[in-house]
């Protein structure tokens, strides 16, 4: 059995809906952030669509659930439609530990198989400091990004005091999710870095992970 973290950033108020689906498929686990999309009003303006707060919903699923929750967020969603929604599927390589893996798989017996990592389209994940978005996206943007969605976070992990690269660390942060096709990610990811850095006031920092799925993009499978 092959795992993935499925993705589905959806309108709020569709958020209930989707959290239906996954516990109609019994998904063991369903984490759900609150954001806000960050789609140009030129882009917006072209499907007809409005900027709307949004949720994130993140669940573990096996390769079978995944078409499941795909087929049926697509009948009762629309989720392939823009402006519905989209919802991107992340290869996991490895879990910690054999309670951690029996949770989220209900028990299920796992084979020697690993999902196939050959991919056309990547999550790119940025962490930066709050406030700077606008500042990310545009540099995004510039390298051929078409949007992504922000919500806010909390670092943990250094003292107020310390600083990275002679920069400031900021305790309060904000995250980006931008997805991308595999031929555009570096140059959006090289665009962030030399405009947001952490030599900047953003002092941004990002990572990218393979999508082996998607749903509720169009440009992209037409790219």
């Amino acid at each position: 059995m092959e795992l993935y973290y499925v993705l589905s950033i959806v309108d709020r108020n569709r958020a209930r809906a989707m959290l239906d689906i996954h516990q109609s498929l019994q998904l063991s686990l369903a984490l759900t952030n609150l954001g806000k999309g960050t789609a140009t009003s030129e882009h917006l303006l072209l499907y007809d669509l409005v900027e709307t707060e949004k949720a994130i919903i993140g669940t573990v699923a096996s390769d079978s659930s995944v078409r499941q929750l795909i087929r049926t967020a697509k009948r009762k969603l629309f989720i392939d439609i823009p402006g519905n929604g989209v919802m991107m599927v992340i290869p996991m390589k490895s879990i910690g530990g054999g309670r951690s893996l029996a949770y989220l798989t209900d028990g299920q017996t796992l084979g020697g198989e690993t999902p196939d990592m050959s991919f056309e389209n990547e999550l790119i994940i940025v962490i930066l400091n709050e406030g700077y978005s606008d500042m990310v996206m545009d540099a995004a943007r510039d390298a051929g990004a078409t949007g992504g969605t922000v919500f806010h976070a909390k670092g943990t992990g250094r003292a107020k005091s310390e600083k990275f690269f002679g920069v400031s660390l900021a305790e309060e942060k904000d995250m980006i999710y931008i997805l991308a096709s595999a031929k555009k990610k570096a140059a959006i990811m090289k665009n962030i870095n030399q405009e947001c850095g952490p030599e900047t006031r953003a002092c941004a920092i990002c990572f990218s992970l393979p999508v082996s799925e998607v749903a509720g993009i169009r440009k992209l499978d037409e790219d």
